[in-house]
C-alpha cells in the first residue's frame, strides 16, 4: 500500500477533503522507480482493472485492493500518465469499464470563478449545477456547488447507492465551489450534495442550481437538459423586442394558479399538466380577450400549501405540471397563440427547509447570521443577504435563467416592500438601521436596481412587475434617473379603496366618494397596473363576488359589473385573478378546480361575457390601451357628486379626434336626465353599459347614445341628459367627423 494509512482512513471515513491529490493517475517515484500510481474508489467492486486506452491489446493491469469498501492501488513503474478506463466487477457479478471521474481537469475556469466570487456571472447556473458535459471526447455529468465554509462535500444518487464516501467532490482554490466531473451519468440521474461543516457534522442538501427535482418527501435534483427544446416562437420574439422601451402598451393580465384553474374531474380531480393546459388555456385566454397570464410560482417547492411562494429551487419548473420539456412546450404554445407569459418570481425570501438553501454549509451562507436581518417576521422564512457577491449572483442568474431557458415574457417580483425596508413588519428594536441610519435596505435596492437592468438589457421587450405596496417612489421609473427600474407596478392602493367602497352598502357609500377619486393624486407617479389578484379572495377574504355589498347574486354580480366597466377604463393596466370573470362565489382553493359550472347561470356568464367585451374594448383603441400613462390623456368630468355616487371622467387622445366619456352610478336608484358636460359637440355613442340584458342586467340605458345640446354644465359649452340605470358603469365614446 502506498496510500499513507491516514489518507487512506479519510476516504474511508468520509473525511478527505481533496480527492484529486490521491484518486485518479499520478506521476510518482516509490522506492526509487518513476512512474505513475492509479487509485480508484469503486463501491461494491471486487476487482478492478486499468485499461490502456491509447494501447489497445496491452494486457489489463490489475489493481490492488487495499480495503473491502473498494479501494484500489496500482504501481506501474516506467509509465508515463496516459488515457486509460477502469474495468471492475461486482459483488453481483457485473462487469463495467468506465473512466475515472478522478482523472478530469475542473469543468470551470478560473475566470468563471473570479467572475462568480465578484458577483457578475451573469450566467452562472450554465456553470454551478448539473450539466452534461464532453470532456475531450468521453460525455458525462459536471457537477459543480458552491460551498465556502464546508470541510467536505461529496456528490451521492443512484449511482452509487448514496453512499457519499464514493464520490468526494475537489475544491477550486479559494473560490468556495466543489466540482466533480462524473463519466458516464447522463439524463434522468437523481442527485444531492452531502455537505459536511467544520465540525464535522453533515447536510444533505439538494442542488440549488437544479433545473428539476423529484416530489416530496426525498427532493432529489435531477440531471436535466434544457437546452433540447426546439422552440417554434421566434415571431412572437422578434414581435416582442419591438417593444423595448415602451412599458404603455396593450396589457391585460389573467393571473391564474395553474394547479387549481381547471381539473380533469374524469380522473378523480386530477390536476392537468402543463401540455395538456396549454391549449385550454390558449383557447380560453384568446376568447375572453386577455394579452397575457401571470401564474403563480411555478419555480419548485415542497409545500403545496405555500401556492409556489416558498421556493426551494429557484431553477426549476415545479414538478407537479411535468418536466422542464413540458413547460417549455406551455410557454412556447402560449407565445404562438399570441399570448405572452409573466411568472412571479420570490427572490425576498425561502424556507427554512433542511434540504435546501437554509444554513447551506453550515454557516449562513445565503441568508443573513443576525435574525434582525436575515428572518422574515410574517412568514418564517429566511432572507437573503443581498449583500453577498454570490448570493445575488445566484438570484441574478435565477431570473435571467426563466427568460433564456423558457422565453417567458416578464417576471412580477413578489414581496418587493419587504425587500426595501429594514424595519418591514418589525417592531422597536428588531431591525438594524443601514450605515446611514435609515430603514432602507440598501444593499437589496441596488440588487433590485441592477437584476432589472440585466432584464432589459440580455431580453429587449420583456418586463418587470413589481407587488409593492408602500410609497416608495420611482419604483416605475429607469434606473438612471434615480428609480428601481421596473417597468410596472401594482397598483396596491387603489384595489384597497375600491374594494372598500363596493364593500359598503350603496346608501353609505356617499361617505366614502374619496376612495374613488384618491387614487388619481398619485396615479402618474408610477406606471400602474390596476390589480385584483390572488390575495384579495383567499383567508375569509370572500370571493370578488362575495365581497360585494348585496343581498341577491344578481345586485351583486350588478355592483361587481360596475367595478369592472369603472376599473377598465379607469388609466393602467389591467389584471384580474382566475375565477373573479366569472364571479366563483366560494373562495380559491389550490386544491380544487374553479367551479366552472356557474357559467350556466346568466348572472355569471354576463359577468365573463363583459370581462372579455372589456378587454377588447381596451385592447382595441389606442386611446385607452396605448394611453395609460399619459396625464393629459385623463380628466375628471365630474367628481364631486357623492351624494348620488356618480362619479364620469374622459379619456382623449392628444389629436383630439376621440373622446371617451364614463359614467358609474353606483347606487341602485336608477337616475334619468343625468345631465353630464362633454367637451366636444356631436354624437356620443353608448358603446358599453355594464347594465346590458346581455351580461345580466336590467337593459335600462340610453338607446345606443346621446346627442349633445349648448346647455352649459360641468364648465363644458355642451352636455349630455343621460339616464343612468342603478349599479352601472356606461362607457360612450365621441368621434370626430371627417
Amino acid at each position: 500500500m502506498i496510500i499513507p494509512a491516514n489518507e487512506l482512513n479519510a476516504f474511508l471515513g468520509n473525511h478527505q477533503a481533496n480527492p484529486h491529490g490521491w484518486l485518479g493517475m499520478h506521476p510518482l517515484t516509490h522506492e526509487g522507480k518513476t512512474g505513475v500510481v492509479v487509485r480508484a474508489f469503486v463501491r461494491a467492486a471486487v476487482n478492478c482493472a486499468v485499461i490502456e486506452l491509447d494501447a489497445p491489446g496491452t494486457p489489463a493491469h490489475a489493481m490492488t485492493m487495499i480495503a473491502p469498501e473498494g479501494f484500489f492501488e496500482l504501481f506501474l513503474p516506467g509509465q508515463q500518465v496516459f488515457r486509460y478506463q477502469l474495468r471492475y466487477t461486482t459483488s453481483w457479478g457485473d462487469i463495467h469499464q468506465v473512466h475515472n471521474a478522478y482523472s478530469f481537469l475542473p469543468s470551470l475556469s478560473e475566470q468563471d470563478l473570479y467572475l462568480f466570487n465578484e458577483g457578475n456571472e451573469h450566467r452562472i447556473y450554465e456553470k454551478l449545477g448539473a450539466h452534461e458535459r464532453l470532456m475531450g471526447d468521453v460525455p458525462g455529468v459536471a457537477f459543480a456547488v458552491w460551498a465556502p465554509a464546508a470541510s467536505r462535500v461529496s456528490l451521492v444518487g443512484n449511482f452509487n447507492g448514496w453512499d457519499a464516501r464514493y464520490h468526494p467532490m475537489r475544491p477550486l482554490g479559494g473560490s468556495g465551489v466543489w466540482e466533480l466531473f462524473v463519466p458516464g451519468v447522463g439524463q434522468g440521474e437523481l442527485y444531492k450534495f452531502a455537505i459536511w461543516d467544520q465540525s464535522g457534522h453533515m447536510r444533505l442538501k439538494t442542488d440549488p442550481y437544479g433545473t428539476s427535482f423529484e416530489a416530496p418527501p426525498n427532493n432529489a435534483a435531477i440531471v436535466c437538459d434544457t437546452t433540447k427544446y426546439q422552440w417554434g416562437d421566434a415571431a412572437w420574439i422578434a414581435r416582442r423586442k419591438t417593444s423595448a422601451g415602451q412599458p404603455d402598451r396593450p396589457m391585460s393580465i389573467y393571473e391564474l394558479h395553474l394547479g387549481s384553474w381547471k381539473r380533469n374531474m374524469a380522473e378523480a380531480n386530477r390536476p392537468f399538466n402543463y401540455r395538456e393546459l396549454a391549449p385550454l388555456l390558449a383557447d380560453y385566454v384568446s376568447d375572453m380577450g386577455f394579452t397575457h397570464i401571470e401564474v403563480l410560482p411555478v419555480t419548485e417547492f415542497p409545500f403545496t400549501g405555500s401556492w409556489g411562494y416558498q421556493v426551494t429551487g429557484f431553477f426549476a419548473p415545479t414538478h407537479r405540471w411535468g418536466t422542464p420539456a413540458d413547460f417549455q412546450f406551455f410557454v412556447d404554445h402560449l407565445h404562438q397563440r399570441g399570448i405572452g407569459l409573466i411568472v412571479d418570481w420570490v427572490p425576498a425570501h425561502f424556507p427554512r427547509d433542511a434540504f435546501a438553501l437554509a444554513q447551506f454549509d453550515g454557516s449562513h451562507l445565503y441568508e443573513h447570521a443576525d435574525p434582525r436581518l436575515g428572518a422574515h417576521m410574517d412568514w418564517g422564512t429566511l432572507i437573503f443577504n443581498y449583500g453577498r457577491h454570490e448570493v445575488r449572483c445566484f438570484l441574478i442568474a435565477s431570473a435571467l435563467s426563466w427568460l433564456e431557458r423558457y422565453h417567458i415574457d416578464g417576471l412580477r417580483v413578489d414581496a418587493v416592500a419587504s425587500m426595501l425596508y429594514l424595519d418591514y413588519s418589525r417592531k422597536a428594536g428588531e431591525w438594524i438601521p443601514n450605515q446611514y441610519g435609515g430603514r432602507e435596505n440598501i444593499e437589496a435596492i441596488n440588487f433590485l436596481r441592477q437584476v432589472n437592468d440585466l432584464v432589459h438589457h440580455y431580453y429587449p421587450g420583456a418586463v418587470t412587475i413589481a407587488e409593492e405596496s408602500t410609497a416608495f417612489s420611482m419604483v416605475s421609473r429607469p434606473t438612471k434617473d434615480g428609480g428601481l427600474g421596473f417597468d410596472y407596478k401594482w397598483n396596491m392602493g387603489m384595489m384597497h379603496d375600491t374594494l372598500a367602497y363596493f364593500q359598503k352598502d350603496p346608501i353609505h357609500r356617499k361617505w366614502s366618494h374619496d376612495k374613488l377619486t384618491f387614487g388619481m393624486i398619485y396615479q402618474y407617479s408610477e406606471n400602474f397596473i390596476s390589480v385584483y389578484s390572488h390575495d384579495e379572495v383567499v383567508h375569509l377574504k370572500a370571493s370578488m363576488l362575495g365581497k360585494m355589498a348585496a343581498g341577491s347574486i344578481a345586485e351583486k354580480a350588478a355592483n361587481l359589473r360596475s367595478l369592472y366597466g369603472y376599473i377598465w377604463l379607469y388609466p393602467g393596466k389591467k389584471l384580474l385573478f382566475m375565477g373573479s370573470e366569472f364571479g366563483q362565489l366560494a373562495e380559491w382553493n389550490h386544491d380544487a378546480s374553479l367551479d366552472w359550472h356557474l357559467l350556466q347561470q346568466p348572472e355569471h356568464e354576463g359577468l365573463r361575457a363583459l370581462v372579455r367585451d372589456l378587454n377588447k374594448l381596451y385592447t382595441g383603441d389606442p386611446v385607452l390601451s396605448a394611453n395609460d400613462f399619459r396625464p393629459s390623456g385623463f380628466r375628471w368630468v365630474n367628481c364631486n357628486d357623492g351624494d348620488h355616487s356618480v362619479i364620469s371622467f374622459l379619456r382623449m387622445d392628444e389629436a383630439q379626434k376621440c373622446a371617451y366619456l364614463v359614467m358609474g352610478n353606483f347606487t341602485p336608484m336608477t337616475r334619468t336626465r343625468y345631465t353630464v358636460g362633454v367637451p366636444y359637440a356631436g354624437y356620443w355613442k353608448e358603446v358599453l353599459n355594464t347594465n346590458s340584458t346581455y351580461y345580466g342586467g336590467t337593459g335600462f340605458g340610453n338607446h345606443g347614445g346621446k346627442q349633445s345640446s349648448t346647455a352649459m354644465a360641468d364648465g363644458y359649452e355642451n352636455s349630455l341628459s343621460l339616464t343612468l340605470p342603478g349599479l352601472s358603469t356606461l362607457v360612450f365614446k365621441w368621434t370626430a367627423k371627417g
